[in-house]
């Protein structure tokens, strides 16, 4: 978008007045990842956690026997947050003649930033040290061929790993291929009524989630087309002071390599930014579901 692109004539454009602290719970709504993985606290230095890798076992004994002793293991993971922003830019104009300028963020930015959060969880590569991604974990192929077996193969993997499926996160092809799988009597087999549900709401009686993210592709293997695990037990986010909210029309902002001067044009820019951090107790517990179709390089 070239500088100045929101102008008085833009269209489409929602306005009810709000505060960043709703742009924080907007941004929390649309990213997938956060709405189904558990959030905790996390310092600005970054935060290490303890975790627990194995449970002590109970043994059967005998009367007046001495009773076995045992102990859990425990291991721990840091995390650490990196900073994910955005700026957009308007004419005071927009400002002046379209009023309710935060319903105006709260449309636009959070959507931005919970989607390229996902796209680094799910498909990308880390920032840096002390933040995980699941682009490394294992991947199965559902193709549509043997949709019901591939299905509980995913699951079984997880469970083979330790941990417990507990949602799927599903893009939207991966839904219209579960959509068109149907018995042999034309009855859907994944969602009660197709006449009346448009989307898949469970699979194996865990939720599934869209998510409009670019997950991870391939000219070599199945592009990817959901992720699978235990993200209720095993993925944790933190941020360190939820979304930050600034307005200027005093700096220059560096535009596509083009400087531009706010004050000069009668501009202002808003940035929203976060510092969030992802880590997953162990990448086994998630599992990449691939469409088995090999892209022309």
């Amino acid at each position: 978008m070239a500088a100045g692109d929101l102008k008085r004539g833009t269209s489409g454009v929602v306005l009810p007045a709000q505060v960043s602290s709703e742009i924080w719970a907007s941004t929390q709504q649309a990213s997938a990842v956060m709405a189904v993985s558990r959030q905790i606290a996390l310092p600005g230095s970054g935060i290490t956690i303890p975790l627990i890798t194995g449970d002590s076992v109970a043994a059967w004994v005998n009367e007046s026997a001495e009773k076995p002793v045992s102990h859990a293991t425990l291991g721990n993971k840091s995390m650490t947050p990196y900073k994910l922003a955005v700026i957009e830019t308007f004419s005071m104009e927009f400002r002046r003649d379209l009023p309710g300028l935060y319903g105006e963020l709260v449309r636009r930015l959070p959507g931005a930033l919970a989607k390229k959060f996902d796209e680094t969880v799910l498909a990308g590569t880390a920032p840096g040290s002390g933040f995980d991604v699941l682009s490394g974990a294992p991947s199965l192929t559902v193709d549509g061929t043997n949709t019901y077996a591939d299905l509980a193969a995913v699951f079984t993997a997880v469970a083979a790993a330790g941990g417990n499926l507990s949602h799927w996160v599903a893009s939207a092809g991966f839904e219209g291929l579960l959509l068109s799988q149907v018995a042999s009597d034309g009855r859907p087999l994944f969602i009660p009524d197709a006449t009346t549900q448009g989307r898949v709401g469970s699979i194996f009686g865990r939720p599934v989630y869209s998510t409009n993210a670019a997950l991870k592709a391939s000219t070599t293997v199945g592009d990817d087309t959901a992720v699978a695990g235990d993200f209720a037990n095993s993925a944790i986010y933190g941020t360190v002071e939820g979304v930050q909210v600034d307005i200027s029309d005093q700096a220059t902002v560096n535009d596509g390599g083009t400087q531009v001067n706010l004050w000069q044009r009668n501009m202002f820019a808003v940035r929203a930014e976060i510092e969030v951090g992802f880590i997953a107790r162990n990448v086994n517990h998630f599992v990449r579901i691939t469409d088995g179709v090999v892209d022309t390089p």
